[in-house]
């Protein structure tokens, strides 16, 4: 229980400088030889060069040494193994203190131990098991019982008792003849088999040999037989089973989060290897910390994002490049420590590529980590029907995350939250998330609030480095995706220019993506694809709905692909057509002071409710019909209901975020708030004020710059 001196790195010194060695004054030759002692080499090295100096090592200068004042020399702080008070140095060359050395020792077992530990003469801790005629047996450990005659024994004993005994022999077949002893004082010490301490890595070639294995406990599972407990180390897993008896917790002292040691054997089950525990302890102090830096350093590197060429020119990609290698780092990390991850995206066409660009690149990798079936208890992808993470999705996720941490002992799950989280309204559910300890990336090019940052990991999104909505999730997530796992990169190819088009972005990028991927699909094929994921997600509600996304995105079946965006884009238009249609009739248009032309539509009351386009679709296609209608102006388009107002705008130097911020503090009582793109958007209110709200809202934007 020794702990080294950090003050002097262990040598009980330190150096202060160097002088002149007085042996040789500085020369580095001895003065004198004994050629009786030289051997032939040193011989010819002495012919050629002369003898060093041996104070000096031929240097000619010393070391002048201080001291170490908080080791007092030593180099390390001791503390007796078995009362653990503190030492002044090593007594008999041992870490036992004076006291304790004086006392008996009884030892142990570790469940480890065999019949090669004992020794004749020395006594063990051992419990009664059962009794016979002629004595009772007693367990040492779990694999060694012995009988203690009734020729030894001084009074009763019963089952369940613990007895010191003496091994007195050890008969052939490994009987063993024990007596008991009963000590006033004494010494414990633990005694454990001295096996090879060997990586996971190792133990596909170690099936049938005991081993131990130093690690952290990623995951505790108990089944309706053993206990599962899923260790890592700086080379990879292992999985350990411990059985007491049938659906019983073995060790329930072990916890996720602890260091452990543990020693068995290793076994071969379905294609895999197995520890078959037979003891575990938890560790502590230096050894504790020790392996812990080990594997953090190990998984550290092990985390490293793939060093990429962007599939598309991008100066905003280029100045994001060191916050999304961090989000990839990060997330690599998490599939290397068997964190659950969970996708959370906006349920939309951007969001929907983005969230698919990082599942495909992560499954691969917690396959690879936690077994083939492992997607399926470490990660979850949701849809969130907001453009932001409200405290509805939050409290949802809170919930499984507490089921799987007492079910199958999982750590709390790291949350990517892509296509929303970058606004204040985040915040509400961010702190409930913060109160589990569940940690945040948040990938989005909403229009951000420095507010969210303290609840974050990172934070990806172009409006940090004076890009803008242009560059959407789904451009940012695919190439992140590529960080995390260069190997998707033929698979994920098309997405950012579905979410392109999905989104409306004008971006330059948007264009470079369309191209790049114009051998495979055409810009209608992109443009379908777009649409029948957001169709799909309205039907879809809160569900993931992972095999027919796939199918959107062509991840399957070319065949079914194609029939199934034919149906569904089918089905979407002819549901848009008759919106638009009744729609049209009820906008109301007018001229703003800056030119805007402003087109309202009450969308509570002239659309078809609880149908596809939802508020948020129609506004925007009718937007996209006023502005052809009035091409070459500045068009905004708002869509109300209730307690809802729906912002669409082309040419019209808005920034809705700010807006809405100064609609909150100056219509009291209006209860205002919401957010999204700079020009695109949407704001709640209470229902009773929307008169206010909306007429403030028309004034602010009649009052703003135009193209």
């Amino acid at each position: 229980m020794s702990e080294k001196c950090i003050e002097c790195n262990g040598k009980g010194y330190s150096v202060s400088g160097t002088s002149r060695c007085p042996e040789c004054k500085g020369s580095g030759k001895s003065k004198s030889v004994d050629f009786m002692k030289l051997s032939e080499k040193d011989m010819a090295n002495f012919l050629k060069n002369g003898s060093s100096c041996s104070n000096c090592g031929g240097s000619g200068e010393i070391e002048d040494r201080e001291t170490c004042t908080k080791c007092n020399g030593k180099g390390a702080f001791y503390k007796c193994k078995i009362c653990g008070n503190d030492m002044k140095g090593l007594y008999q060359g041992s870490e036992v203190c004076q006291e304790c050395a004086k006392k008996q020792i009884v030892y142990k077992l570790d469940n480890s131990c065999t019949i090669e530990e004992l020794e004749v003469g020395k006594m063990y801790h051992s419990i009664v098991r059962n009794i016979a005629d002629f004595g009772v047996f007693v367990d040492l450990n779990s694999n060694l019982r012995g009988l203690v005659h009734s020729s030894n024994m001084k009074g009763p004993l019963e089952p369940g008792e613990e007895v010191i005994v003496v091994l007195k022999e050890i008969k052939p077949r490994g009987k063993m003849d024990l007596a008991p002893r009963i000590l006033k004082e004494y010494q414990t010490i633990e005694l454990e088999k001295q096996l090879p301490v060997k990586m996971a890595s190792e133990l596909p070639q170690m099936v049938g040999k005991k081993v131990k294995v130093e690690g952290e406990v990623i995951q505790v599972k108990q089944t309706a037989g053993p206990t599962i407990f899923t260790i890592a180390d700086e080379t990879g897993q292992i999985s350990g089973a411990a059985f007491a008896s049938a659906g019983e917790r073995s060790y329930p002292e072990i916890e996720s989060d602890m260091m452990i040691a543990a020693t068995g054997e290793i076994t071969s089950r379905g294609g895999s290897v197995q520890l078959e525990v037979q003891s575990m302890k938890r560790l502590t102090g230096p050894k504790e910390a020790e392996i812990l830096e080990r594997i953090e350093a190990a998984i550290d590197r092990r985390a490293e994002p793939y060093e990429i060429e962007y599939m598309v020119e991008s100066e905003v990609l280029e100045k994001l490049r060191p916050i999304m290698k961090k989000a990839a780092k990060e997330i690599r990390k998490a599939i290397i420590k068997s964190t659950p991850i969970l996708l959370r995206h906006h349920a939309d066409a951007d969001g929907m590529t983005a969230a698919m660009a990082i599942e495909k690149a992560i499954v691969p990798l917690i396959r690879e980590v936690n077994g083939q079936d492992g997607e399926y208890h470490f990660y979850r992808r949701a849809p969130s029907k907001a453009p932001f993470y409200e405290v509805t999705d939050v409290v949802r996720d809170i919930g499984f995350a507490l089921e799987d941490a007492a079910r199958h002992g999982q750590k709390m799950p790291l949350v990517i939250s892509v296509d929303n989280g970058s606004s204040n309204e985040n915040v509400a559910a961010m702190k409930q998330a913060q109160v589990y300890g569940i940690q945040m990336i948040v990938m989005d090019h909403h229009q951000p609030d420095d507010v969210v940052d303290e609840y974050l990991l990172t934070h990806v999104n172009p409006a940090h480095v004076g890009g803008d909505f242009g560059m959407t999730a789904g451009m940012l997530c695919t190439e992140v995706a590529r960080m995390i796992n260069v190997n998707v990169e033929n698979e994920i190819k098309h997405l950012p220019a579905v979410a392109a088009l999905g989104d409306r972005s004008e971006a330059e990028e948007a264009k470079r993506y369309i191209e790049l991927v114009s051998d495979r699909y055409t810009e209608q094929n992109l443009r379908d694809m777009a649409l029948a994921l957001d169709f799909a997600a309205y039907w879809l509600k809160f569900s993931p709905g992972k095999g027919i996304v796939d199918d959107i995105l062509d991840f399957g079946d070319h065949v079914i692909h194609k029939n199934l965006v034919n149906v569904l884009c089918e089905q979407a238009n002819e549901m848009i057509a008759e919106q638009i249609d009744v729609c049209m009739a009820h906008v109301k248009a007018q001229d703003l002071p800056n030119g805007a032309v402003l087109n309202v539509l009450d969308v509570e009351n002239n659309a078809h409710k609880f149908t596809f386009p939802p508020p948020g679709k129609t506004s925007g296609e009718v937007h996209d019909r006023v502005c052809r209608q009035y091409e070459g102006r500045p068009v905004v388009t708002i869509g109300y209901g209730p307690d809802f107002a729906v912002i669409r705008s082309k040419g019209v130097l808005m920034n809705i975020p700010q807006m809405v911020r100064e609609l909150h503090e100056e219509v009291k009582g209006g209860g205002v708030n919401g957010g999204g793109h700079l020009v695109v958007g949407s704001i709640k209110f209470v229902e009773g004020m929307r008169s206010e709200v909306l007429s403030k809202l028309v004034e602010k934007i009649g009052a703003v710059g135009v193209e």
